[in-house]
């Protein structure tokens, strides 16, 4: 496999079929024995740039000669999410029919930004997305979008917010009015950051953004939000909008929604819920009560490539007030004005239906397939087998935090919730302040040894230890083995 791509014209059929071949072979052989190779790299800042760096070629490089360097150079450079062994942030989600779907997707390249431009693409998102609805326990007044990640979904959702607040935002903007107060935005503490990002970029600006403080759960102070609320009334800013967390970074700690949802049902505020990873437990439904008071958001975000098997990206917003983000978003230029449906056919005036168009929900026009993946996930592994996988994720969770309790020096920093589980090692010896620098010194040492990576945050003050479930390949030896080799780095850190 020789060819070289000439100035007109694509890979001869055959030689196509020959490299997908030699490709799906080593995808299959990457998954086989991903668990045997080191998880971080050891290459320095710069290596990987040297190694293809220089001017573009004037010629063409083999196909072959393509595939090889995959193995010599990208490989060398890459941190391993999918090993078993890698339990930071929320796990991955990659797996043999997400991998087939996107596959499928390249090869088909369409953009399913209207319904004629790509009727499979659309209605299967729409089928995907009620069967996501359906699965974590979302009333089906909710109608749904398919975004890349949650920081993507909440900025939509603080755009609609505002938009229905201050009619006109979208026509005359915000700049040099005077007729707008500061706007507020609440959420806990523990909030994703990616709140602050949208509002930065929707103008109202990250001093605006207020944090409301939690309780010993880590949960966010309904009463202390009620409280802001008024002063910041009082003081004359304008609230807007309140972002209600269901399983939050670092503990996957799940704010009172309901209470919360009282609170903005009151003030005429726009609830927004992350469900980014809390979401997927609704699959669960032994589990369904710790995302009480969801259904009563305005909006709600779900990512599949968090814990529901749909490898990255594939982020979902779900809103009972669809018509709030149209309004916002829908913009049809006249070269675009054959394909858009413009509500035809869509089944009532929110747009939902076959012929709706996805582009009127969004800012992106250009929109990949997404939705082939999360299809071939759902299908491939069912509700029992998607909840099965999640059920023991939620148990190996468990299972790690009886092992910390039962270590000396170690102790949990909250009890295990989901699938996550947050530790620290607490030797006599040590003051606070040093117990935060051996914990994260812990971490570093573990993660650069290669065989485990876990992640260090802060909570309640003090620097923890973090370990996610979410990979479909990790068992119970590979927990084992992460957590003798926590221990017996601690141990040595501490010199025995």
């Amino acid at each position: 496999m020789t060819t070289f791509l000439g100035p007109l014209g694509d890979l001869p059929p055959d030689e196509m079929r020959a490299a997908l071949h030699r490709m799906a072979d080593w995808v299959a052989d990457y998954r086989e024995t991903i668990a045997a190779r080191r998880i971080v790299p050891t290459v320095a800042p710069g290596d990987i740039a040297a190694a293809i760096g220089g001017p573009l070629p004037a010629t063409g490089t083999g196909v072959g000669m393509l595939l090889d360097e995959i193995d010599e150079v990208v490989l060398p450079g890459i941190v391993h999410w999918g090993h078993p062994a890698f339990l930071g942030y929320f796990g991955s989600t990659s797996n043999g029919p997400a991998l087939l779907g996107e596959i499928a997707a390249a090869a088909l390249n369409v953009s399913a930004m209207t319904w004629r431009t790509s009727p499979a693409a659309t209605e299967m998102e729409t089928v995907v997305l009620e069967w996501l609805r359906d699965l974590v326990g979302l009333p089906d007044t909710f109608m749904g979008i398919v975004y890349d990640t949650a920081s993507v979904a909440v900025l939509h959702a603080l755009a609609a917010a505002r938009e229905t607040a201050l009619a006109g935002v979208r026509t005359d903007g915000l700049a040099g009015r005077t007729d707008i107060p500061r706007l507020r935005v609440y959420a806990s503490t523990q909030a994703h950051s990616s709140l602050v990002k949208a509002a930065i970029v929707l103008g109202i600006g990250e001093a605006n953004v207020v944090h409301v403080a939690t309780d010993e759960l880590h949960r966010m102070n309904a009463g202390l939000l009620q409280q802001a609320i008024a002063t910041d009334r009082a003081a004359g800013m304008r609230p807007l909008a309140v972002v209600a967390t269901v399983g939050t970074t670092t503990s996957a700690a799940v704010d009172p929604v309901r209470e919360i949802a009282a609170v903005c049902a009151r003030e005429g505020l726009w609830l927004h819920a992350d469900a980014a990873y809390g979401g997927a437990i609704g699959a669960l439904p032994e589990a369904r009560a710790l995302l009480d008071g969801l259904a009563l958001a305005d909006s709600v975000v779900v990512n599949p490539h968090k814990w529901l098997f749909v490898p990255l990206d594939f982020s979902t917003l779900y809103t009972r007030r669809p018509e709030a983000l149209r309004a916002v978003f829908s913009l049809v230029p006249e070269y675009l004005r054959g394909d858009a449906t413009d509500g035809e056919d869509a089944g009532g005036p929110d747009g939902r239906g076959a012929a709706i168009d996805y582009m009127d929900y969004g800012i992106q026009l250009g929109r990949r397939f997404r939705a082939l993946k999360a299809w071939m996930v759902m299908r491939a592994f069912g509700r029992e087998g998607i909840a099965s996988r999640i059920r023991e994720h939620c148990r190996l969770a468990a299972a790690l935090g009886a092992r910390v309790e039962r270590e000396a020096d170690f102790e949990l920093a909250t009890p295990v919730a989901m699938s996550v589980v947050c530790f620290r090692f607490v030797p006599a010896s040590h003051d606070a302040a040093a117990l935060d620098t051996l914990n994260a010194r812990i971490v570093a040492e573990v993660n650069a040894a290669g065989r485990a990576y876990l992640t260090h945050s802060t909570l309640g003050g003090c620097t923890v230890m973090r370990v996610g479930f979410g990979n479909v390949l990790t068992t119970e030896a590979h927990l084992n083995a992460v957590w003798d080799e926590v221990v017996a780095t601690a141990r040595r850190v501490v010199g025995g």
